[in-house]
């Protein structure tokens, strides 16, 4: 077994893959109450399921009647945000602390989920003159090859939950003046506004302001939903996946800022309501488990017939287990992003053949020219470290373009020293893979144009140099060039497993430079990258195969999708030709050409393998044939890299699993079906609490396609991942609230039990949990005051040092019971924190943690 460590060059077989999250720091007595990671918006789940599962519709409505009653009848003070019957069976409510805890505790009440806030995802805009091609990103997946063949998306309604769409932009239906449409519009022909403009739900942003103003019309003014519709359907100017589709436009963010997740729940069920067969959600909570309200309402859109898609999350440097909800819902497509292939460049040829050179003007130099020649020269070779370093010699670069390499200076000296021995123009290149973007800004001035070049293309120069004389001639015109991360999964793409260990990504699309529409208003087009770009490519690619094959149905279309996906190498350093995990990538790159063509399914399309602390883990595998012919199809598999057990700390490790078949072939009868028995165990060596995985792979014998299905698991046990880990700042604390911080109260402490002067218990989680529960006991005779509060589902929070915090009212309870004050006195609480799919008649898959002293001396 190898581990493998990330660098820039491959020049071993061994490179270190490190993302460091936090940092250490002495423990502070106070931290800012702002800084808990949870607000006081609160999902509240009633006992009953939703319509869409059978329930009453009286019968729901009658659970939130009863529910405000009691809570009216107890005096508890809370705002309700919203309702909801048909995805979920529940409100979302505003309840500080204290009061949180007494609802929780009503009757009827099944469970309460903190209500994420959601931010806006920023564009991402490409630097200097690289435009990303959209047209590429299509070629990546295969949806040129199905818009050749007459696919375009037609007669499917696809729904965009985010900042709405410019229903003015010529690309999506409008008539291309701002203001000049009226909704619905041809191709924008549902939608709803439930937010308005000015809604921010952030309460730590200036522009805070959590009251939402509805409207019947859900145009775009932060520009994300846009750029994001264009992608699935842009059709004139620009090309998305699929051209044809009729859009429903779910605004669900203000012109800036926040959202909050029941928003995203209330657009979920209007995009039902509107029959969409097909929703992006392109937003998401990070770190949930796949029972998050916003993930079960997504499920339950899947089995109520609609393509669910959503992006994986961005937060591809917080470690692992970092997927967000609605994407890790057990029937959702959660989608990885990949860096598009190409980018669009200004360019100069050289001689003798004219060979195309991309480059990217230096920031701090003037602006190149567009056209003319000049002869070239360089001041250094391929080996040269410190080129143009050191001054050069006057003179020795007059009329001529310096070559010049990266390293050792910074560019402004390089540029410097060259414009000082008389060039006429500087281009610099990487001395790693890839791009970059110099600045050359100093005093004195760079007054000759500078551009940069990639590795590659300076290498070539230094070489035809170094045979004689070269000239460049400068263009106007943009060429299309290679991204050194084309194909590769983008930095930023989240990590899974999700917390129940099911596999997630599910599967991964073009998202890292992507240019697509943007509002008029702000410029028509852009360039952004994130997740929030591949979901979009991926609900585009469900609306093509819909329309190619309408007998698809929601609950396959992922198994389908997944059979012919395409894997693809480790980001890391892909010339070592190891596979990128199946916990970053899904089952790879979406492959729509063979999922519209292929007879065959095999079903699921991924198998979970839970934790390997029992031994080797068997599964069932089905062909599916519905073609006239059987196909025999060789099986065997491929390994992925495996991820150490540091959940902050992410390493890579070559550590293949062994998987053993039933049967070496499987032969499927024209028509039915055949199963295979597939056994995976653990890598032989690879540390207990690292994540594994590798692909099915299972080739025709007909004509050598292959179906893929991707598996992943924990070696070991899965409880032994500690979730109360000691941190810098020496959570868990019993803690006062005063002038809007949290002071760590380690000796005790005495609480009046008046306003704010209640304990509160701030904790930071490691990992997400599985059910976490307060108790009071007495501090001298050791009885137990039972239950403070009892809380399900945890998720984990985002850094090595982040916290959540709980509040106790001075009341406890036992469970179904009804709350009651205890005595003035002296307490101490015991938290009990049962880990993710954990036993809960084991002691062993519990943690505790019991506080100092709470005095509770009420006037």
């Amino acid at each position: 077994m190898k581990q493998i460590r990330k660098t820039l060059l491959a020049t071993a077989a061994a490179a270190a893959l490190t993302l460091v999250v936090g940092g250490v720091h002495a423990a502070p007595q106070s931290v800012a109450a702002k800084a808990a990671e949870q607000t006081d918006h609160w999902f509240v789940e009633f006992n009953s399921v939703p319509t869409i599962e059978g329930a009453k519709l009286d019968k729901v409505r009658g659970e939130k009647a009863a529910f405000r009653k009691a809570a009216q009848a107890a005096g508890i003070k809370f705002k309700e945000r919203r309702s909801f019957d048909v995805l979920f069976n529940g409100v979302s409510i505003t309840a500080g602390p204290a009061e949180r805890a007494k609802i929780a505790r009503l009757p009827g009440v099944k469970a309460m989920y903190p209500v994420e806030v959601i931010h806006a995802p920023k564009p991402i805009r490409a630097e200097g003159d690289v435009q990303p091609q959209l047209d590429t990103a299509l070629s990546m997946t295969g949806a040129d090859v199905l818009q050749g063949m007459g696919i375009s998306g037609t007669g499917i309604k696809v729904g965009i939950i985010d900042t709405g769409v410019d229903i003015d932009h010529a690309a999506l239906g409008g008539g291309g003046v701002p203001g000049g449409n009226s909704f619905p519009t041809t191709r924008v022909a549902y939608g709803y506004d439930f937010v308005g403009d000015a809604f921010n739900a952030d309460p730590n942003s200036p522009g805070y302001n959590p009251v939402p103003v509805p409207d019947e019309n859900p145009d775009d003014c932060g520009g994300h939903g846009t750029h994001v519709a264009g992608i699935v359907g842009a059709s004139g100017a620009l090309t998305g996946v699929a051209p044809n589709v009729t859009f429903g436009a779910y605004r669900v963010f203000g012109c800036a800022g926040s959202t909050t997740a029941d928003v995203m729940i209330a657009a979920m069920e209007r995009a039902l309501a509107d029959g969409m067969q097909v929703v992006n959600q392109s937003i998401g909570s990070s770190f949930q488990w796949p029972e998050y309200p916003s993930a079960k309402a997504a499920d339950r859109l899947v089995k109520a017939g609609v393509v669910m898609v959503a992006s994986i999350g961005n937060s591809g440097t917080s470690g692992l287990y970092a997927a967000g909800a609605p994407g890790v819902g057990k029937h959702v497509i959660g989608v990885a992003s990949f860096d598009n292939s190409h980018s669009k460049l200004s360019q100069f040829a050289i001689s003798p053949d004219a060979s195309a050179i991309g480059y990217q003007p230096a920031t701090g130099a003037p602006t190149p020219p567009t056209s003319g020649s000049q002869p070239m020269s360089r001041t250094g070779t391929v080996a040269t470290t410190d080129d143009a370093c050191a001054p050069l010699t006057p003179g020795s670069l007059t009329g001529t373009v310096a070559l010049i390499r990266r390293g050792t200076c910074s560019f402004y000296q390089k540029a410097f020293n060259a414009q000082t021995a008389g060039a006429a123009g500087v281009v610099l290149y990487n001395n790693v893979p890839g791009r970059i973007n110099p600045t050359v800004v100093g005093t004195p001035a760079i007054t000759i144009p500078v551009v940069s070049v990639s590795d590659a293309e300076g290498a070539l120069i230094d070489s035809r140099l170094a045979g004689g004389a070269v000239d460049m001639t400068w263009s106007a015109d943009l060429g299309s060039f290679p991204n050194v991360t084309g194909g590769l999964i983008s930095s930023f793409s989240s990590y899974g497993l999700a917390a129940d260990l099911s596999v997630k990504p599910n599967i991964g699309a073009p998202g890292g430079m992507i240019y697509s529409t943007y509002p008029l208003e702000l410029g028509g087009y852009a360039t952004l990258s994130g997740t929030s770009m591949s979901s979009p490519h991926t609900a585009g690619g469900a609306a093509l195969l819909l329309q190619a094959n309408p007998k698809i149905n929601a609950m396959s279309m992922r198994d389908r999708m997944q059979n012919a996906a395409d894997p693809k190498a480790w980001q890391g350093n892909p010339g070592l030709g190891f596979l990128d995990q199946v916990h970053r990538q899904g089952a790879g790159m979406l492959d729509l050409v063979q999922a519209s063509q292929s007879t065959t399914m095999v079903q699921p399309g991924e198998l979970a393998l839970g934790e390997s602390q029992a031994g080797p883990v068997t599964r069932t595998l089905t062909f599916k044939n519905s073609g006239k012919t059987a196909v025999t199809y060789d099986l065997s598999h491929a390994s992925a890299l495996a991820t150490g057990p540091n959940s902050f700390t992410v390493s890579a490790f070559d550590a293949p699993a062994t998987v053993a078949f039933s049967a070496a072939s499987v032969t499927v009868p024209a028509k039915g079906t055949a199963s295979v028995d597939v056994t995976v165990t653990a890598p032989e060596g690879l540390a207990d609490k690292s994540l594994f995985g590798g692909y099915v792979v299972a080739t025709s014998q007909a004509d050598g396609k292959v179906m893929r299905v991707p598996f992943a698991g924990m070696k070991g046990d899965y409880q032994s991942i500690q979730v109360l880990t000691p941190t810098a700042n020496g959570f868990p604390w019993l803690a006062k609230l005063s002038g809007g911080s949290f002071t760590n109260q380690p000796g005790g402490a005495t609480y009046t039990m008046a306003g704010d002067d209640i304990p509160y218990f701030l904790v930071h989680l490691d990992h997400q949990s599985r059910q976490m529960k307060l108790e009071a006991f007495d501090a001298v005779t050791n009885k137990n005051m039972h239950l403070i509060s009892l809380d399900t589902f945890l998720p984990r929070n985002s850094t090595a040092t982040g916290f959540f915090n709980w509040a106790w009212d001075g009341t406890t309870f036992k469970k179904g019971g009804t709350p009651t004050p205890v005595p003035n006195g002296t307490y101490v609480v015991k938290l009990s924190l049962l880990k993710a799919l954990g036993d809960a008649n084991n002691a062993a898959d519990w943690e505790t943690w019991t506080s100092p002293a709470v005095t509770i001396a009420r006037p």
